[in-house]
C-alpha cells in the first residue's frame, strides 16, 4: 500500500530534487530527507546517489519508481472514478455520438441502453456513418466525439483505444463455396467477392492486409460494392460470393448456420476501434463518463 513516504520518494525521484519536492509537498526539506531515509531502511538499499548538488536514482531506486508510477496512476484513476460517481449521479446534459457502422449496429445498443439507465438526465443522440465520415463530422463540430475503426493521420483529433476485432471471410451456407472452408490466399483473386464502399473502415483494413501480399482490391473478382454491413451481409445470403466482415457482425449467423466462415490461413486481419475527440477537448466530463461506461459495458 502507498503511504506518504512513497509519495515523498515519488516526487523526489520525479523532480530529482529534495528542495523542489519539499516545495511541491509543502513540507520541510529535513522532513523529505527523513522520509527517504526511512524508505531506504525499509528496503535495505540506497535509493539515490548524491554527486555534489545533484542526485540520481540508483538501480534499486529506478525499480521502485517504476512500480510507484503505476501505483500513482491507478490511485489517480480510483480518485477519478469515485469523484465521477459522486459528481455525476445526477448528471445532466447531452451528447451527440458518432459511430462507425459496425460499432453503431452491434455495440452501441447495449452501451446506450445501460448508460441511459444509469444517467437518465443525459440526452443521447447517435449518428451512424462510415469511419471517414464520422471523422469529418467530428472536425465539423457535428458530433461531440466518435467511435471509429483505425486511426487517421490528422493532428486535429485525439485517439483513445477502445477494443480489437477480427475481420473474417464468410459466405452463405447455401453457396457453392460453403464446402471449401479453407483456401490458400492465391485463390482469393478467383473467388467472386462483394466489398464494402470506399470510406469503410472494414474495406481499409482489408486493403492494408492484402498489401502485405502484394495484392490490391482491384485484383479481386469483385461482384458488387455494397454500402453498410447489414446490406452486405444480406447480399451474400442471396448471391453466390464471399465477403469480409467483422466477427461481431456475423457471429450470430455463423452460430445459427446461415453463414459459413472461409479461412485463408496466411491472412489474419485484426482491427482496432478508437474513441476520437477533437484535439484539446479530452477533458469533457460527459464524454469521459461515457468512455468509462463503454469500456466497462463491453
Amino acid at each position: 500500500m502507498i503511504n506518504f513516504g512513497h509519495i515523498v520518494f515519488f516526487e523526489v525521484a520525479k523532480l530529482l530534487s529534495f528542495s523542489r519536492a519539499s516545495e511541491t509537498l509543502y513540507i520541510s526539506q529535513p522532513s523529505v530527507s527523513k522520509h527517504i531515509k526511512n524508505l531506504e531502511i525499509q528496503y535495505g538499499v540506497a535509493l539515490f546517489e548524491r554527486k555534489g548538488s545533484t542526485i540520481t536514482l540508483t538501480e534499486e531506486g529506478q525499480i521502485i519508481f517504476k512500480y510507484l508510477s503505476k501505483a500513482v496512476e491507478i490511485n489517480s484513476l480510483l480518485e477519478f472514478d469515485i469523484s465521477t460517481l459522486k459528481n455525476t449521479a445526477n448528471a445532466r446534459g447531452s451528447l451527440v455520438i458518432g459511430a462507425s457502422t459496425t460499432v453503431a449496429l452491434y455495440l452501441m445498443p447495449k452501451i446506450l441502453s445501460r448508460f441511459h439507465h444509469n444517467y437518465p438526465e443525459i440526452k443521447l443522440r447517435l449518428i451512424n456513418r462510415n469511419s471517414e465520415n464520422i471523422l469529418k463530422a467530428l472536425l465539423n463540430h457535428e458530433i461531440d466525439f466518435g467511435i471509429i475503426e483505425g486511426k487517421n493521420k490528422t493532428t486535429l483529433a485525439n485517439y483513445k483505444f477502445f477494443m480489437k476485432d477480427e475481420i473474417v471471410a464468410v459466405c452463405s451456407s447455401t453457396s457453392s463455396l460453403a464446402k471449401i472452408q479453407e483456401l490458400p490466399l492465391v485463390e482469393l483473386v478467383k473467388i467472386p467477392i462483394a466489398l464494402r464502399e470506399n470510406g469503410s473502415g472494414t474495406l481499409a483494413v482489408l486493403a492494408t492486409a492484402l498489401e502485405k501480399f502484394d495484392l490490391k482490391l482491384s485484383d479481386l473478382n469483385t461482384q458488387g460494392i455494397i454500402g453498410g454491413t447489414e446490406a452486405l451481409k444480406n447480399f451474400i445470403l442471396e448471391f453466390d460470393c464471399i465477403c469480409f466482415l467483422p466477427t461481431i457482425s456475423v457471429a450470430k449467423q455463423i452460430n445459427n448456420g446461415e453463414l459459413v466462415k472461409i479461412n485463408f490461413p496466411e491472412l489474419e486481419i485484426h482491427r482496432e476501434f478508437y474513441f476520437v475527440q477533437r484535439q484539446g477537448e479530452e477533458n469533457n466530463k460527459l464524454v469521459r463518463l461515457f468512455i468509462k461506461h463503454a469500456n466497462i459495458t463491453i
